[in-house]
């Protein structure tokens, strides 16, 4: 049995990953905003502790001889269009919470350190594709960090995260694609899809990074089961597509045609700046998972997209 500190619970790869820590033994304590809808979301085996992330408090008492923190919170990405004030939330929600745990923890005893610290980041750490490399080059947790802004978030993130290490704690980065499963982005992309207004977005050339929430889960438990794993780790599947590819996947899935694109300068005028991450992509793999002999449960999109539909 393991004793487990979660973050950010109630989101897409929270409620899952809780459930299958639960059942496998462990004890599990989510830091939350909300205390009451933490309770309500994951069930009463859970101890919540309600926590300020960006300012330390006695919150962070209980990773204190924790056997891992699991660092998932985060404003979300996608909840609106990006002014100055949403783009500041987003970074502080993600950069200062992971600095406010890491001193604290780099301020106790050896003894009493979490033994782990797994947290969320992106595979937007890369640069797009078409400008810093060839479109088909893969990559793997070596290339370098993009320009961008969630890029420069994710940097930052994991340097934080990062700082753990000098005070004896192993890190674990996972470079999150997009997480395939009941609801979430799955639940956006479909909409269109089932109203028979469904197809690729812009020219459709653009990568598109995914992985399934049950192989995100099964990522995360072994990173805190294995010691192995360490760094960066690209948190998504084989199987990567272009996104014209994910549109016919779609359709298909759903028995819809996927015949109606949605041109580049509608996406720029519905969502602003967030455009950029849905015209560019880029070509990641899961180099490090498969070095590890992680097993992918859903390696190819179409059946990951049958395995959530069918939900």
């Amino acid at each position: 049995m393991k004793r487990v500190v979660v973050s950010g619970a109630t989101g897409m790869i929270g409620p899952p990953l809780v459930r299958a820590l639960i059942d496998r033994g462990d004890r599990v304590t989510v830091w939350c905003r909300d205390e009451a809808r933490a309770r309500a979301a994951l069930g009463d085996a859970i101890t919540a502790v309600a926590a300020t992330y960006e300012t330390p408090g006695p919150w962070l008492e209980a990773a204190r001889g924790a056997d891992a923190i699991v660092h998932l919170a985060g404003e979300p990405i996608a909840g609106g269009r990006w002014d100055a004030r949403r783009k500041q939330a987003i970074r502080d929600s993600r950069v200062e919470s992971t600095r406010v745990i890491v001193e604290a923890l780099a301020a106790w005893p050896a003894a009493e350190r979490p033994r782990a610290l797994i947290t969320a980041s992106g595979a937007d750490y890369y640069p797009f594709a078409d400008r810093a490399m060839d479109d088909d080059d893969e990559i793997t947790e070596a290339a370098p960090a993009g320009g961008a802004f969630l890029a420069r978030v994710c940097k930052a993130w994991e340097t934080e995260a990062a700082n753990a290490e000098a005070a004896g704690v192993r890190v674990v980065r996972m470079r999150t694609g997009v997480v395939i499963g009941r609801g979430g982005a799955l639940a956006k992309m479909t909409t269109p899809f089932k109203l028979f207004a469904g197809g690729r977005i812009g020219s459709g050339d653009q990568w598109f990074a995914w992985i399934h929430a049950d192989d995100a889960v099964a990522a995360y438990v072994a990173a805190i089961d294995d010691d192995r794993y360490r760094g960066p780790i690209n948190l998504v599947a084989p199987g990567i597509v272009r996104n014209r590819e994910l549109a016919k996947a779609l359709g298909a899935a759903l028995g819809r045609p996927a015949w109606l694109p949605v041109p580049a300068f509608a996406i720029k005028a519905a969502v602003g700046e967030l455009a950029e991450y849905l015209l560019e992509g880029r070509r990641v793999v899961p180099a490090a998972l498969q070095r590890l002999g992680f097993a992918f449960r859903h390696p190819d999109l179409a059946g990951a997209l049958r395995a959530s539909l069918d939900r």
